[in-house]
């Protein structure tokens, strides 16, 4: 049975897929769901089936992130889990890619990682309590020819994560790094019939989220790593 009790969980880069698998497994699990993204206009049906809040927020504007998390201040309930979900890419030979571009990917997940965590923290700190989980991808750890700018924002936003765990856990902060690594099954992505497994299910990546809200403090674990079998390493 869900604890009601449970305050809210914010989820940073809502939409469809990924983020919103977690939703749909945080609010079973009792959580009072509020979504963010750069619009909303995309998130009536989620909005709907999970009874949350929405709020517009670019996610590397400082002045709009602190205006986020007010706004999720004012639902009236402890703030217990934030899942940051945002990212932006930009791909090409290196002597060929867009300065701009690139900083813009850089920002998004480098900073906007960092403005979401800090304000997550500086609510959770007080109370000693809260989760705060980064989801990465295959390029935080390995850099692909053609990606350096996805390999480079994905380095940062683990580092990051790494650094902000080993920075909060002794003040009960747990803090995790999801390192998805391979492609996430969706509707533009649809599943190959004869390489049925060759695609991470979105709500099976999401049960990874909850079951690493659910570890006791002596066994936490600051990174996750999901793949499908047949995902080489």
């Amino acid at each position: 049975m869900s604890d009601k009790s449970k305050g809210v969980a914010l989820i940073v880069g809502a939409g469809a897929g990924l983020s919103a698998s977690v939703a749909r497994a945080l609010a079973n699990e009792g959580y009072r769901i509020a979504l963010a993204a750069r619009t909303v206009d995309d998130l009536n049906g989620l909005k709907s089936e999970t009874d949350a809040a929405a709020f517009a927020c670019d996610a590397s504007d400082p002045a709009q992130v602190e205006a986020l998390f007010k706004g999720v201040d004012g639902l009236n309930a402890e703030l217990d889990v934030v899942v940051f979900n945002a990212g932006y890419r930009t791909r090409g030979p290196l002597v060929e890619l867009d300065p701009a571009e690139v900083e813009k990917t850089l920002i998004v997940s480098g900073l906007g990682g960092f403005l979401i965590g800090q304000q997550a923290a500086k609510r959770m700190l007080p109370r000693g309590s809260g989760a705060i989980l980064f989801t990465g991808a295959s390029a935080s750890v390995k850099g692909y020819a053609g990606s350096a700018p996805f390999a480079m924002a994905k380095f940062a936003l683990r580092g990051l994560a790494q650094s902000m765990a080993r920075e909060m856990a002794p003040q009960g902060i747990h803090v995790a790094h999801f390192v998805i690594d391979g492609g996430i099954r969706s509707a533009r992505r649809p599943v190959d019939p004869q390489k049925p497994d060759a695609l991470l299910d979105p709500d099976a990546i999401a049960a990874s989220y909850v079951h690493v809200l659910s570890q006791p403090r002596s066994a936490w674990t600051w990174e996750v790593e999901l793949r499908p079998w047949v995902e080489t390493f």
